[in-house]
């Protein structure tokens, strides 16, 4: 009884600390209501924020444990004999961080949603989550899962410069449905997003330091753990990330890939696709296979600008930074497919981006086509600003 005392006294010690002045975009898309939800993504994007702020904000402190997987606790103690204790005592609602760090953890979820239809759990786990393989199956009949990215620009602005602009939608955008607000000059800030905005963290001192530690416990714990790697395999993840990260974005030749590494092909393909559920890389496929039944990968970007800035061995080639934006931006709320004639396809609609001078010619066959302008703060017709598709989420 003491022991879950402590825990009930550090999760109350942290729900009073947290600032509810910023709430992420995810927080109102999720259905908070649902018996069993989880929230996954990558390291460092504010998933424990989250469901502190949720909890400050919507819940009593008397019926809710909010806990941390890899705690101590759990040396000793299951995470179902913790929640048919708090729900004895009444509790109704259970969160629990960081989930990938319990090993028995689909087993004992999907007991707790069995037994206990009287408990409300919310959990988050690495963006490697996988619920629909393997032993985690069971659970995907009753979880609902949400990803979770990055900051937005418009978030960023929020957060950092507390600049309020309103969610568009692409059509939205397309159609220049977006009235500047008076004295707001997007590309005065939209720089400094590229370089560190995408991560909540970049508020703290020595953001260099604390991305190269997330990058590394992505690489060495997160994927390792998932795939039930050793460390020279972790290693190789490494050696293939300082590839990509200096070459994107490229068309990959899998076959010098596999030379490079002393691997073959195919797990070339399998640790590409390891990075990319990480969130540290991006691929984008043709339009043969789609996103959700993997088609051809074209090309290969960092997830985000932030990580073309630390990652690349120094200045990354701007043409390589706008197109890494617009891709880690649209993502999140479309599929994204690579053009046959020019940078991107969404929807049927081709998009080119480039600089202030791009011009028309990469979009003239295309039946419906945009150019991306980057350090222009208006577009007009079929060119739109770059920053602007920074509103979608």
């Amino acid at each position: 009884m003491e022991e879950l005392q402590e825990l009930l006294e550090i999760s109350n010690f942290l729900i009073r600390e947290t600032d509810t002045t910023f709430l992420r975009y995810l927080h109102e898309k999720v259905d908070w209501s649902d018996r069993l939800i989880g929230i996954k993504g990558p390291r460092g994007i504010g998933k424990t924020t989250l469901l502190l702020q949720h909890i400050k904000l919507h819940r009593q402190l008397s019926d809710t444990l909010y806990v941390v997987a890899d705690h101590f606790y759990f040396s000793e103690h299951r995470l179902y004999d913790l929640a048919q204790r708090f729900a004895n005592l009444g509790g109704k609602y259970l969160y629990i961080d960081e989930i990938h760090k319990y090993s028995d953890w689909s087993r004992e979820l999907k007991l707790i949603y069995d037994l206990r239809p009287d408990l409300h759990v919310v959990f988050t786990g690495s963006s490697m989550l996988d619920i629909e393989r393997g032993e985690e199956a069971d659970l995907s009949r009753r979880a609902i899962m949400y990803d979770m990215n990055g900051l937005s620009f418009r978030e960023y602005l929020s957060m950092f410069r507390d600049i309020h602009l309103p969610v568009l939608s692409l059509q939205q955008v397309l159609q220049h449905e977006l009235s500047i607000p008076k004295g707001f000059l997007p590309l005065q800030h939209f720089q400094e997003y590229l370089r560190q905005g995408y991560y909540p963290f970049a508020k703290e001192n020595n953001f260099p330091i604390r991305l190269a530690q997330v990058v590394q416990n992505t690489i060495e714990v997160d994927i390792p753990y998932y795939a039930r790697m050793n460390v020279s395999t972790a290693a190789k993840l490494k050696h293939l990330l300082m590839i990509v990260a200096r070459e994107v974005p490229f068309k990959p030749n899998y076959q010098k890939i596999s030379q490079m590494l002393d691997v073959n092909r195919a797990q070339v393909k399998d640790y590409m696709l390891y990075l990319e559920k990480a969130g540290l890389i991006g691929q984008l496929r043709d339009a043969t296979g789609g996103i959700r039944s993997l088609g051809k990968v074209e090309k290969i970007y960092l997830n985000n600008a932030a990580l073309s800035y630390h990652l690349g061995g120094g200045a990354p080639e701007i043409g390589t930074v706008r197109e890494t934006f617009f891709y880690s931006q649209l993502h999140v709320v479309t599929d994204v497919l690579s053009s046959p004639i020019s940078d991107f396809l969404i929807s049927g609609i081709t998009f080119e981006v480039g600089g202030r001078k791009k011009g028309q010619k990469q979009i003239e066959t295309a039946e419906l086509g945009f150019v991306v302008k980057d350090d222009i703060t208006t577009g007009y017709g079929n060119i739109i600003p770059l920053w602007m598709f920074g509103l979608l989420y």
